[in-house]
């Protein structure tokens, strides 16, 4: 077992990173952003500036916000301003009313709200919020994180920016953490299924998104897919991203700033386990495993990238299904760099209903490489960018996503910014 230093460094860890959302995050940001500009100000703006980084103009700009029935960030913003409270953090606009919603349409409609891209940073996540009323002004800043406020321009990448140091994970630090902990101290990670596969559940009374959970589920896909493990497992992730990208007012826990990594990283484990008649602390080792994998992942990628998150969270998903298929340490390496092997490149182009499409491929390979590696079949280091170490296979990944794929994140914003005839 791990020094209880070291446990506690990793739960402080995981808090922080598996929280409550409703929404999209990057919206959500923006809303939260605008709320505590708003309370700074003390009065309802009369206008408002959005400066904003380009990833949290790709990622937010076809989103559903829930509660609304609309896409994009000028509901989020009005809604921050009139209803948003900062210290609800990422469930910002949980409040909202249909008479609320009224006074933000209005409030879009005036046309009291201009979004503009911030100039001059290499921060990708960044929102700066400027609200007026007469003469008087306030602004908040995000920068980092989705909930992380700096005072100034000046402070992001300041040493000081990150208080609170994180612990440096491997994923052996992972695995021996996950499976040797006391449970009373890692049993929180089940509120992730309550959540998350409430999400699922909610998808099915409305009609959200493309529906391609219920699709799933239909008499014809279970003529393709078989009524099996794999068909519930993808049925039951895309309904949950379908109904948090096609805005349910359903709040779901979100991993690493992001509610489709938190979905993904959670259902696939939920639904193999509950069919596979894995035990409770079997499936509390499991989640702990995906989250875990997915944060440490995260940690050498970014918060946000070029790089579709489903790919970190889904490797997460392999790694827990692999752990409750009876797979060891080395079993888990293998379904990592099997997931390395196929699902690198896989592009982000903005949070968006069909994120679930994207969910259901990387969710699809979660439980092919989980079953590969329990045949003992893994990726060798002669076959693209894996590694020995399963470590530096990772970093590999990390590295192309956060570096490699730099002009393909600008790009894929320059054709969302430009689209028409």
């Amino acid at each position: 077992m791990l020094d209880q230093a070291i446990r506690q460094q990793i739960i402080a860890l995981v808090h922080r990173e598996v929280v409550p959302a409703i929404g999209c995050t990057e919206p959500m940001c923006v809303a939260l952003c605008t709320a505590k500009a708003t309370e700074q100000l003390g009065r309802q703006p009369e206008r408002i500036t959005a400066l904003l980084s380009a990833n949290i103009l790709k990622n937010a700009m076809g989103v559903g916000i829930p509660g609304t029935g609309m896409t994009g960030l000028p509901i989020a913003i009005a809604l921050g301003a009139l209803i948003g409270r900062s210290e609800y953090q990422l469930e910002v606009l949980k409040d909202l009313t249909p008479e609320s919603l009224e006074r933000g349409k209005r409030f879009v409609d005036e046309g009291r709200i201009d979004i503009q891209l911030k100039r001059g940073i290499t921060e990708k996540l960044y929102v700066e919020v400027i609200v007026e009323s007469g003469q008087h002004k306030a602004s908040a800043i995000i920068a980092g994180s989705h909930t992380h406020f700096i005072s100034d321009v000046a402070e992001i990448g300041h040493p000081q920016q990150k208080a609170e140091a994180e612990i440096e994970l491997s994923l052996r630090l992972v695995y021996d953490f996950a499976t040797t902990a006391p449970l009373d101290e890692i049993s929180f990670i089940q509120e992730t299924r309550t959540y998350n596969m409430n999400a699922a559940r909610e998808a099915l009374k409305g009609n959200y998104g493309h529906n391609l959970g219920k699709t799933i589920d239909r008499p014809l896909s279970k003529g393709i897919f078989g009524n099996s493990i794999f068909c519930h497992i993808i049925a039951r992730t895309a309904s949950a991203c379908d109904a948090r990208m096609g805005g349910a007012m359903i709040p779901v826990m979100s991993n690493s700033g992001s509610g489709n990594q938190g979905i993904c990283a959670t259902n696939p484990v939920c639904v193999y386990a509950k069919e596979n008649e894995n035990t409770e602390e079997e499936l509390i080792r499991a989640l702990m495993l995906s989250h875990l994998t997915a944060i440490y992942i995260k940690q050498s990628l970014g918060t946000l990238s070029a790089l579709c998150g489903c790919v970190v969270a889904s490797i997460g998903s392999s790694v827990g299904i692999t752990y409750l298929m009876g797979g060891d340490y080395s079993r888990i390496c293998a379904s990592v760099k099997n997931m390395i092997a196929n699902l690198t490149g896989m592009i982000c182009d903005g949070a968006k209903p069909s994120c679930s499409l994207k969910i259901t491929s990387g969710v699809s390979t979660a439980v092919l490489s989980a079953l590969l590696s329990m045949e003992g079949k893994c990726v060798s280091s002669q076959e693209g960018i894996v590694d020995d170490c399963v470590d530096k296979s990772i970093h590999n990944l990390t590295a192309i996503g956060a570096n490699g794929m730099g002009p393909t994140d600008e790009m894929v914003l320059s054709i969302m910014t430009s689209k028409g005839c």
